[in-house]
Formats: C-alpha cells, sequence, structure tokens
C-alpha cells in the first residue's frame, strides 16, 4: 500500500469514528456520577467554560484520559479512544443552555425548616456530650453520630448528596452543620438526633466555616462566584458576597476558615492572587485582632458600605489554594496546586514574611501542630510525594522531611498521644497507615488493617484514648483502636466512611486537628 493511501485509510477511520462519538453520552456514562447530570457539580467541580477556562495545569483532554494527580479522578483512556476524548473536552467547553445566578433570592426561596423538629431540653440520650464523634459514610449519604466511650451508634441520618469538607459544630456542641459539593447546607440537632432544616447557599460549594460566636456560617463557593454567609439560628441569608478580585477578575473560593481571635473569615481565593478577611464583628476594632496588633482595616471593592460584613483584601505573591493558622491565628501558611513551595502571610501587616519550602504538593489543610522539643512543629502530608513535611513554626524551616509509603491526605493527633497518624491514600499502598513519634519524628509502626482497602482519616476520642480509623470502601468500616497500644478494639462495618469528627477536639481546636 502506498504511503498516501495508507495515510487516506487512517483519515477516514478516523472520520468514521469520530462520527460514532456522542460526548453527551460519554459525559452520562462516565462524569455525570460525579460532576452532575447538568455539569453544574456534584462530588467533582463544575465542569463549564466558565470554570474549565480559569483551570491551570493539564489541558481537559490529558485530564480525561489519564485522571488527575492527588485526586479522585480516574483517567478513562481505557474507555475512549483519542478521538472520542478530544471530543468530549470540546463539548464541555460548550456553554450551557442557561447557568443559573442562583442568589439571596434562589437561597432564600429553598430554605426548609422540619415542621416536625423539636427541640430538647437536654440530649435524650445518657452518653457524653463532648464525646460525640460524627462518622461521614459517603457511600450512601449518610451520617452515623456515635457514642465516643461506647462506641454504639446513636442515631444514623441521611445528609445531603456528597457531603464536602468538615462538618462545623457551633460552641456549645449540640448543632453541627453539613455542607455537600452541589451547595447544600443540613442543620443537625445532636441533642434531639433530628434534622432542623437544610438551605441551598450555593450551586457548587467547596467547604464552609463557624464564626467564633456560633452566630454565622461561611460558605465557599465555587459556582456562583460567591461567599454566603448565612445566620445559625435559622439558616436564614445574611449577606451574599460577590467574588472579584481588585482588578475585576471573578474568583471562586478555594478555601474559607475562620481566625476567632480576629472574630473574622479568611478566604483562599482560587482565580486571583488574594486572601480575603471578612468581619464578623458588626462593628469592626482593629484593636480586636491579633492581641490589640492593629492594622489597616478597610472595606475595599464592590461591597456595600453598610455591609455588617467588612472585607479586607491582602494581595499574595502566588495564588492559595489551602491554608493553615499558627495559633495564634496571626500567620496564614499557604500553598498553591502548582505545588513547588509556599508562603507565610502575615495578616496583621498584610504582607509576606517568609517563603516555605514544601515541594510537592502540600496538604496544608489537613496540617497539625505539636510540641516538639522547647519549640511548635507543624506537620503536613503531601498530595504528590511519599514525605511528610515538618516546619518550626518560629524560623519556618523545615525540620524533617519523613519518608512514607506513599502521597498522603490526612493527618491526626491529641494533645495526649505520643503519636501522629498519617494515610498513605493515593498509590499502591494506599492500605498503609503510618504511625510516628512525636518527637523522634521517626515512623514506629505501619498498620494495614485491611490489606488492598483504602485505610484513611483518624480521629481521637475526647481523652486521646482511642483512635478512629476508617476503611475507605462502599463495604468498609470505622476501626477503634487503642492509641496506646496500637491495638484493635472494636470494628463498625460502614458504607465508605470518611471523615470522623469529635466534638471535644473540634470545639476546643485540639493542636492534633485540622481546624
Amino acid at each position: 500500500m502506498k504511503w498516501g493511501a495508507a495515510v487516506s485509510m487512517l483519515a477516514l477511520a478516523a472520520l468514521a469514528t469520530n462520527a460514532k462519538a456522542d460526548p453527551a453520552a460519554d459525559y452520562a456514562d462516565l462524569c455525570a456520577d460525579c460532576h452532575g447530570e447538568a455539569r453544574l457539580g456534584g462530588v467533582g467541580p463544575a465542569l463549564i467554560p466558565e470554570t474549565l477556562k480559569r483551570m491551570r495545569g493539564p489541558r481537559i483532554a490529558a485530564v480525561i484520559a489519564e485522571g488527575r494527580v492527588a485526586t479522585q479522578m480516574p483517567g478513562f483512556e481505557a474507555e475512549l479512544d483519542p478521538l472520542r476524548i478530544e471530543e468530549l473536552a470540546g463539548w464541555l467547553k460548550s456553554p450551557l443552555e442557561t447557568v443559573p445566578d442562583w442568589g439571596e433570592a434562589d437561597i432564600i426561596a429553598s430554605r426548609t425548616l422540619d415542621e416536625d423538629y423539636v427541640a430538647a431540653d437536654a440530649p435524650i440520650w445518657d452518653s457524653d456530650p463532648m464525646n460525640i464523634t460524627l462518622a461521614v459514610e459517603t457511600g450512601d449519604h449518610h451520617v452515623s453520630v456515635l457514642d465516643g466511650d461506647t462506641f454504639e451508634v446513636l442515631d444514623r441520618f441521611e445528609t445531603p448528596f456528597a457531603v464536602h469538607g468538615g462538618p462545623k459544630f457551633d460552641p456549645q456542641g449540640r448543632f453541627v452543620f453539613i455542607m455537600s459539593r452541589d451547595g447544600w447546607v443540613q442543620k443537625y440537632d445532636i441533642w434531639s438526633l433530628k434534622q432542623v432544616g437544610r438551605v441551598r447557599a450555593g450551586l457548587n460549594s467547596r467547604n464552609i466555616a463557624m464564626s467564633g460566636d456560633g452566630k454565622w456560617l461561611a460558605v465557599a463557593n465555587y459556582l456562583p462566584n460567591t461567599l454566603t454567609i448565612l445566620s445559625t439560628e435559622d439558616l436564614s441569608v445574611a449577606e451574599v458576597h460577590e467574588i472579584k478580585g481588585k482588578d475585576g477578575t471573578p474568583s471562586r473560593v478555594s478555601a474559607v476558615y475562620q481566625a476567632p481571635p480576629r472574630q473574622s473569615f479568611v478566604l483562599a481565593l482560587k482565580d486571583v492572587p488574594e486572601i480575603w478577611e471578612v468581619s464578623y464583628a458588626k462593628f469592626p476594632d482593629m484593636n480586636i485582632f491579633a492581641g490589640g496588633l492593629a492594622h489597616d482595616w478597610k472595606i475595599e471593592g464592590p461591597v456595600p458600605q453598610d455591609t455588617d460584613f467588612p472585607i479586607r483584601r491582602i494581595t499574595t505573591p502566588d495564588y492559595l489554594d489551602d491554608f493553615f493558622f499558627d495559633q495564634s491565628y496571626e500567620y496564614v501558611m499557604g500553598a498553591s496546586r502548582k505545588g513547588d513551595g509556599g508562603q507565610v502571610i502575615d495578616l496583621v501587616i498584610g504582607q509576606k514574611v517568609s517563603d516555605l519550602d514544601l515541594p510537592g504538593m502540600p496538604h496544608l489543610g489537613s496540617g497539625i501542630t505539636w510540641k516538639h522539643g522547647d519549640s511548635t512543629v507543624m506537620a503536613t502530608p503531601h498530595l504528590k510525594d511519599g514525605v511528610i513535611s515538618v516546619i518550626d513554626m518560629e524560623s519556618w524551616d523545615t525540620v524533617k522531611r519523613i519518608k512514607t509509603e506513599g502521597p498522603g491526605f490526612f493527618m491526626r493527633s491529641h494533645e495526649n498521644s505520643p503519636y501522629v497518624w498519617a494515610d498513605v491514600f493515593f498509590g499502591p499502598n494506599k492500605d498503609a497507615m503510618h504511625v510516628i513519634d512525636k518527637q523522634s519524628l521517626e515512623i514506629v509502626r505501619t498498620l494495614r488493617p485491611e490489606p488492598g482497602a483504602t485505610v484513611a482519616h483518624v480521629e481521637f476520642t475526647r481523652d486521646g484514648k482511642h483512635a478512629l480509623v476508617s476503611i475507605w470502601e462502599d463495604d468498609g468500616a470505622v476501626i477503634v483502636y487503642d492509641a496506646a497500644t496500637l491495638e484493635e478494639v472494636k470494628r463498625l462495618p460502614m458504607r465508605k466512611p470518611s471523615g470522623k469528627y469529635n466534638v471535644w477536639n473540634k470545639i476546643t481546636f485540639s493542636e492534633g486537628t485540622s481546624h
């Protein structure tokens, strides 16, 4: 066969394959479960031009084919040939006929309060209210309420689809607020074991944060580009902030956390190099921040001047996808998805004060701190490399890099435990859980409670005597370990359990848990 004829045959074959391509059907078969039938997001983010045009990193077709490193996005090159992948990538870039605005009126209209909810005067159970632990079961979208002493399941209630980010407790530990990736916020009364109500604060959301006084809940949204602030009392809307950079560029909110001593929320923006501090003190006094250290507090940009939640914007040298506070909440340690380092921002002066040697995409949102000798250190896993970085919180130097059996996602400890627990979430050794001595910074044991299964996310009981570990499978379990002997005590069958959250550890900001 002549070369020209061969090329023609290949071209004809390609055209025939292309003619068979049905990107809408491929999306429905392979993508809709995670990204939503309408492409507006679910477990995964929205796949529409408004979000994809700001995607940094690999081409869309490459992500479809190969998956995305350090995420739960698989590759589909075995299911789709290259032409179908290109067709699907192009189809995802096509605009939807309509993209809902989802403003304040839509949020208010979505709010429902349960008519049969009656607040109990005291817990209807006899357990220690401060030792209640919630276990999120993503396999069938439920949460189990556990007695932290007996590990009895007190209740198992349905949540919105695809819970994302940690649940947030009010300061008394009575009410918990749970957010789903598609923007629903659920309020649940732990004392009464009853749902209070739900509201949809966005269409595709990232996480939530509770104000230090327990009055407000901030919801970080990818779609639309907003920060929604809800009243925790009745889930009503306090304000909706449109998120735009100083130059007018719209942005998603990649994370929001509370900074209690500062009476504020702190936001990282995904699409502009800025962090925002949003005050929930109605008349902010600059001397309330950071123990009386004053800074230049200003209301900037498109925010109304009569807002109860004024915004302070800080320009950063790089985009921040993830961050961690020091114990004083004066410093923010930030990292971007480029994964080639980090930076320390001083919130008092609003400037970068140090660089961090953090290659390999650190997961700072899972960072924890503890006393190490005469100093305090912070440790973080890395999403690309099999290593844990340990950083001195005064010098910002890397004290040690602990070699692990693969990239990890979560770390946990407790004030009363000599150990740090770190999973190996990604790769062939996903069934490993490392136990690390806090002082020697050496791995003292590697647990494999279920060979071949994903083992992840540890939470401690209030006193630190027990550690709860997830077998992150549909027919999984929560395994209770003696935190001193590292021996298994009990195994609770669950449907793909992910995070566990102890009331006491969360509302007291335990040094062993992420905040």
